[in-house]
């Protein structure tokens, strides 16, 4: 079986799950924040490299403030638990997204982690974080807008790859698979430039129940796709 390089993955149905066990939505939260360990490991020992999960949009911000001050306080415990983890299995951890809208003690968190993990061997993890594609893109549009009006750039110099240099992506290989859980067949602001010719894989599965079996039915149906590009086969 052929395994992906690089799989992202929308964590969706953490709050309906815990609705329909009578509970209320933090307690999705906390529950689908466990299972992102077991599928790191899960998706590490079966040879996967890179793993990016969608844990807080940028559109998160507008639910309501006592469900983003829990996910916020679920983010400061997460931070914590990931430096053990990667200690354990020698994974690099970066966050990607706007790290400038979250407290200060979020981003020390964030820095202390990313640091400690830098030279880790093992699972490549990210973890988008106040991240929107389109905010992405407008950030990159930015910087190149900047270098062009300092007369560092000419217009005819902006190419794909000088705008991918500039995404928090810019060091990493495309996903090569993208799931999303909890029966939602939307992109929903994720990785828009970098999925461009990922494979797609929607299941009715809640993030909170998405075990490694899960995980492996999304690879086999992932070898399962004829991928082509440019009209040329990829070798299975």
């Amino acid at each position: 079986m052929k395994v992906p390089n690089h799989v992202a993955i929308i964590l969706d149905g953490n709050g309906r799950w815990a609705k329909s066990k009578g509970m209320p939505r933090n307690y999705g939260h906390v529950q689908g924040a466990k299972t992102v360990e077991v599928i790191c490991e899960a998706a590490y020992k079966m040879g996967i490299q890179y793993l990016t999960v969608y844990a807080f949009s940028t559109e998160n911000w507008n639910r309501p403030q006592e469900e983003v001050d829990a996910l916020m306080k679920l983010l400061r415990n997460y931070m914590k638990t990931c430096l053990k983890t990667a200690a354990k299995n020698r994974m690099c951890v970066r966050v990607i997204g706007d790290k400038t809208r979250l407290d200060e003690d979020i981003r020390n968190r964030i820095e202390e982690l990313e640091e400690s993990t830098r030279e880790n061997d093992g699972l490549h993890f990210q973890i988008a974080i106040n991240y929107g594609s389109r905010d992405e893109i407008v950030r990159a549009t930015k910087k190149i807008a900047g270098q062009v009006a300092a007369g560092n750039l000419k217009q005819e110099e902006i190419t794909e790859d000088l705008v991918n240099s500039m995404l928090d992506t810019h060091d990493l290989p495309d996903p090569d698979l993208l799931i999303r859980t909890c029966n939602e067949e939307r992109i929903s602001n994720f990785l828009l430039w970098q999925i461009a010719y990922a494979e797609l894989y929607f299941t009715p599965v809640s993030w909170p129940d998405f075990t490694k079996e899960e995980l492996i039915k999304a690879v086999e149906a992932y070898n399962n796709r004829n991928r082509k590009f440019g009209l040329i086969e990829e070798e299975k």
